[in-house]
């Protein structure tokens, strides 16, 4: 029998669609940069006059890449480009998206950015999106500003830019959208411009051979993070690690904590965001979207086990994401209380795991440290260990 601190482990199988590949994967783009991309050429082409054919564009990590131009049309008034989103082999709804940005002139310096047809609007809060605007993200928005930018001197000229989707709106029916409150199409996502496969039994084999190689090299500690921004975050916060000691697992908790397990490593450390947290914290060891879904019951008790009253944990347990609860934990000033809970619970559930595993090894169980970062990846909310 167990309780909300004591939860089943579960690892789900990975949906059929992600199955191991033969071939290498490849990674691809996300739509922030195709519609980064598309809006530089069709700036271009209204700027010149030019049918553009192909365009560059500056990523967030400073690496140049050049698209084709599916299609370009312009005018003395208006301008529009189509970049063809390529997800690589992530098992990707987007993939093929026509991004469209239609671009005209407006008196005042700078962008005014819109979204248009299949781009979904933000109608509940907990996105870090405001309510009612277009479901574009914080890094697409300036991946387009700086690739515009590159195309026209913003601060003398100003530039309308609507950002369209065909078939979003077909596209999002395949995707949580609506549920988290995105209406309408998909969202314009991406935080590296890089769709980087997480979710393939190929990445998997990608995690478990980093540990294998970190492990090789003598080190003694891991540091799983759930992604890029959790990574630069874990980096700055634990610099006295070699970059070698820190892995970024996407969905594969526990394939890499199997790992650690058996190439006796004797410290983890997990660095996440509190979605991913709270998917660990209720048992979840494999956390593809599509196997797991966060627990608001989950978030209510944590609430009221950090000191917070019955109003608030109700509020919490109808958030509409879990960086909606912790938005509703920070404005009631229990953010650091309740991110020490969840964390301690977290680690609990990977400390069991890992002892599990240590069981089925024979060896000796490791120490499991958590730590829980903002919605940047770079700054510590809490931690605890277990």
């Amino acid at each position: 029998m167990t309780s909300r601190d004591d939860p089943e482990l579960r690892e789900p199988d990975l949906p059929r669609t992600a199955k191991v590949r033969k071939q290498a994967l490849r990674t691809g783009w996300t739509t922030g940069t195709c519609a980064a991309a598309a809006a530089k050429a069709a700036t271009t082409a209204l700027h010149t006059g030019e049918i553009q054919h192909t365009v560059e564009i500056g990523l967030p990590s400073g690496q140049r890449v050049r698209f084709p131009v599916d299609q370009c049309t312009t005018s003395d008034t208006q301008a529009e480009a189509v970049v063809v989103k390529d997800a690589g082999d992530d098992p990707d709804v987007t993939h093929g998206a026509r991004l469209t940005a239609t671009v005209r002139w407006r008196n005042q310096p700078g962008i005014d950015l819109q979204g248009g047809v299949g781009v979904g609007v933000v109608t509940k809060p907990g996105l870090g999106l405001e309510v009612g605007g277009a479901a574009i993200n914080p890094v697409p928005r300036a991946m387009i500003t700086q690739s515009v930018g590159e195309a026209i001197d913003l601060a003398q000229r100003g530039i309308h830019i609507t950002i369209s989707v065909p078939d979003g709106e077909k596209m999002a029916r395949k995707t949580t959208n609506a549920r988290l409150g995105i209406i309408g199409g998909i969202s314009i996502l991406g935080t590296t411009g890089i769709v980087r496969p997480f979710s393939t039994a190929s990445w998997r084999a990608s995690v478990e051979q980093a540990i294998a190689v970190l492990a090789a090299q003598g080190e003694d500690t891991v540091v799983l993070c759930t992604g890029g921004r959790t990574e630069k975050g874990a980096m700055k916060l634990l610099p006295q690690l070699p970059e070698v000691c820190f892995v970024e697992v996407g969905d594969f908790t526990g394939a890499a904590l199997r790992r650690a397990v058996e190439h006796g490593l004797t410290r983890i450390i997990f660095a996440g965001m509190a979605g991913k947290l709270t998917k660990l914290a209720a048992g979840v060891l494999m956390t593809h979207y599509t196997r797991s879904k966060v627990s608001l019951d989950l978030l209510k008790d944590i609430t009221l086990a950090a000191g917070g009253d019955q109003d608030l944990a109700e509020q919490v347990g109808n958030a509409n994401t879990a960086r909606h609860a912790a938005e509703l934990w920070d404005e009631a000033g229990l953010l650091p209380a309740a991110g020490r809970e969840l964390c301690a619970r977290t680690a609990r559930v990977l400390s069991r795991f890992s002892a599990e595993a240590a069981s089925q090894q024979d060896r000796t169980a490791r120490q499991v440290q958590v730590i829980m970062v903002d919605f940047t990846g770079q700054t510590k909310i809490a931690e605890a260990a277990a």
